[in-house]
């Protein structure tokens, strides 16, 4: 008989980290266990306070339902539990764990077998522009061709010198530079700031705006100043209806994939078939899951293929992180398996 149970985690950051909700010390959620006494799989809930949508003065207690009663619950979770999509993902993904037969191997391929890596970006944290700056020589110094950087922690006339000061040593056909606004701009200067951004060669803006805007984003998007990619506007869009009106409404250029916020990897395969229906492109990024969650986004990632490099990493942002078979090389993503380490 299979039995389901749950523990909480707190992940301590290495240096505190400054994001657009403020600055963050460590990252809580919980693991999922499912056995049947001779083998077992886990799963990671994994939720960010402040942008998840899951109820999390219900939280503990919706785990308990859900391991009190976990055959209702192995089946499409993304649909029982549209208000908990940390909770859907983790059971997703400690059901593959426990249906696989190799180890830390939910979703065998290429990638598992360490024939082939995950291109990724390097993600740029917030801070002064010494930190910022700092940060972009070393990712570039270990291969990285991506880089990702976050605004609006400083004012943006700082983050354009720092953004210049880079395209004047790494030009685009060098460094891709990405953008990831977290909505800090508004109505008033979207456009002026992402016409200031373009002279540099910026690859796309994510989530300029705050989500739920949206005839603004639509005419962001339109005005094809740079090209677009949709983040936290995709969160809590739970049926296909919605998505598809979603997409159809905004027409953005491309949308950024987190299952542990959007209800796990059959509903991020959803909003691939949809945007690809739309023209549309796309790519996964992890959202401070633990290496258990971000070793399941990882190979997930790859069995769809993806065209341009990933939002991944190797969960190094914390001291006391679970083990992993994830490392990074020249700015590839690579999952070794033991006897090949």
């Amino acid at each position: 008989m299979l039995t389901a149970s749950f523990k909480k985690y707190s992940l301590q950051f290495k240096t505190p980290v400054l994001t657009s909700r403020g600055s963050m010390t460590h990252k809580n959620g919980y693991y999922i266990e499912l056995t049947d006494g001779a083998k077992k799989g886990i799963g990671e809930c994994s939720y960010i306070e402040g942008l998840s949508i899951d109820r999390l003065d219900d939280y503990e207690t919706t785990l308990h339902t859900v391991c009190q009663n976990i055959a209702n619950y192995l089946h499409a979770p993304h649909i029982n539990l549209t208000a908990f999509p940390s909770i859907a993902f983790g059971i997703e993904t400690a059901l593959l764990d426990f249906n696989s037969t190799k180890q830390d191997v939910l979703l065998e391929s290429n990638f598992t077998k360490g024939l082939s890596g995950i291109s990724i970006n390097g993600l740029i944290w917030m801070g002064n522009k010494r930190f910022m700056l700092q940060q972009v020589q070393e990712k570039i110094a270990h291969g990285y061709k991506c880089i990702k950087l976050k605004v609006g922690a400083l004012d943006f006339a700082t983050e354009l010198k720092i953004i210049e000061s880079i395209r004047k040593e790494f030009s685009k056909n060098k460094i891709e530079l990405r953008i990831d606004a977290n909505g800090a701009f508004n109505a008033t200067d979207v456009f002026t700031k992402l016409k200031a951004l373009a002279q540099f060669g910026i690859h796309s803006v994510e989530q300029p705006v705050k989500p739920k805007q949206y005839e603004l984003m639509h005419e962001v998007c339109a005005a094809n100043i740079m090209d677009v990619a949709l983040d936290e506007e995709l969160i809590g869009v739970c049926n296909t209806e919605e998505r598809t009106a979603l997409l159809e409404k905004i027409n953005p250029q491309y949308i950024i994939l987190k299952p542990s916020l959007l209800g796990g990897i059959a509903s991020c395969n959803e909003w691939i078939e949809i945007a690809h229906s739309k023209n549309i492109a796309w790519w996964a990024t992890s959202a401070l899951e633990s290496n258990i969650g971000l070793n399941a986004i990882a190979q997930w990632a790859f069995t769809k293929h993806p065209a341009m490099p990933q939002g991944l990493g190797t969960g190094g942002l914390f001291i006391n992180n679970t083990t992993t078979k994830l490392h990074i090389k020249e700015g590839n993503l690579w999952f070794n398996l033991p006897n090949s380490l």
